[in-house]
């Protein structure tokens, strides 16, 4: 069957990965896959296009998406379209209904909205619910990534929890990295092993990445070294409080990676600083690879994938003393890593593609 799987672009996220990944379990059960990008663009694009055939509805915003998809439906007849990230998952459902191609619509959320979008304004959350309210009810399937992301959207929706299912990310086991890429990552680190801390993620608010610079300082440990693996607008800010942290000299940024596992795999500890996620596949993707994690405890993700704190230290929101004690501690009593391993195999890909299938009639 043909599954289409409609998102913005492909830049570097983590909604973005889950869908690539989402979308080789598909194909290795025999379905034709396809991506529907509002914009061709990003950096796992030309990786996608590897093995799926792309389409540019070349729509730049949002209310221009109707029309083009519309188009699209009629032209390509797809058995589904999976839809993510708010507000293609409340124009999807609408469309297909227009559109005169009845197909299955899946729609998956992967942040905490509320949280993302608390200081846009009340019209834009006005609209925001009021979408969630029709647009849901006219999908097939409602998909959150995390029991705190299902929460949330019934909230927002006014839809009953009943309505929503739970699908945590599938987090793929990436090839072993060659011994090229790890001496690449040694030589960045520029430090032995034992003191290395190293984060993954885009540079914006949610991250807090200040929080973890902030954290990093107060360490009593002159060698350690704390790498920054990605990108984006606030790097400028963060060097620059690097420096007034006095730490400039012990901090790399490393920029963004199609493939960090070097740096998980030449890692002491992973830590996560958020102030809200949806689900943290950062997280998976460092455990796989044997590495210790610490992470606060932000709605939502991070708690369920660590258990409460079974498979990793847990710290309060903002707390930039808990953050520091923790990677102290973490760096003097790291957790096994077979452990890790063996919890990461929980979310690997065909084990979250099976109930997707199952959703869509597919298994």
């Amino acid at each position: 069957m043909k599954i289409s799987i409609l998102l913005p672009d492909l830049r570097g996220g983590g909604a973005e990965r889950i869908n690539i990944d989402l979308a080789h379990e598909f194909a290795r059960a025999e379905h034709d896959v396809e991506f529907v990008l509002m914009q061709a663009r990003g950096e796992l694009l030309e990786e996608v296009q590897a093995s799926f055939s792309v389409v540019d509805l070349a729509t730049l915003r949002a209310r221009s998406l109707p029309t083009a998809l519309a188009r699209y439906l009629r032209r390509r007849r797809p058995y589904a379209i999976l839809a993510a990230m708010w507000p293609l998952t409340v124009i999807a459902p609408l469309v297909v209904r227009l559109s005169g191609h009845r197909c299955k619509v899946l729609v998956s959320e992967h942040n905490q909205l509320s949280v993302q979008y608390r200081d846009s304004g009340r019209g834009h959350i006005w609209s925001m619910r009021s979408s969630m309210a029709v647009g849901y009810r006219l999908a097939d399937h409602r998909v959150g990534v995390s029991e705190g992301v299902a929460s949330d959207i019934s909230n927002l929706s006014g839809l009953r929890s009943e309505k929503f299912h739970v699908i945590h990310n599938p987090v793929s086991t990436r090839s072993e990295p060659s011994m090229e890429s790890i001496n690449a990552a040694e030589a960045l680190w520029a430090t032995p092993p034992g003191v290395r801390i190293v984060t993954v993620g885009s540079m914006k608010a949610q991250k807090n990445h200040p929080l973890l610079l902030r954290a990093f300082a107060r360490l009593n440990r002159a060698d350690a070294r704390l790498m920054f693996v990605g990108d984006g607008q606030g790097r400028d800010a963060l060097l620059l409080l690097a420096h007034e942290l006095g730490v400039a000299d012990r901090v790399i940024l490393a920029g963004f990676r199609s493939d960090p596992t070097p740096f998980y795999q030449t890692a002491d500890l992973f830590a996560l600083s958020s102030d809200y996620e949806g689900f943290g596949n950062v997280i998976v993707e460092a455990m796989a690879c044997g590495t210790p994690v610490v992470s606060t405890d932000c709605p939502s993700g991070p708690g369920e994938i660590l258990e409460g704190g079974k498979y990793g230290r847990l710290v309060p929101v903002g707390d930039v003393e808990a953050m520091a004690n923790a990677i102290a501690a973490t760096l003097d009593e790291p957790a096994p890593s077979e452990q890790l391993k063996d919890r990461a195999a929980d979310f690997h890909p065909a084990k979250a593609a099976k109930p997707y299938l199952d959703l869509l009639g597919l298994e």
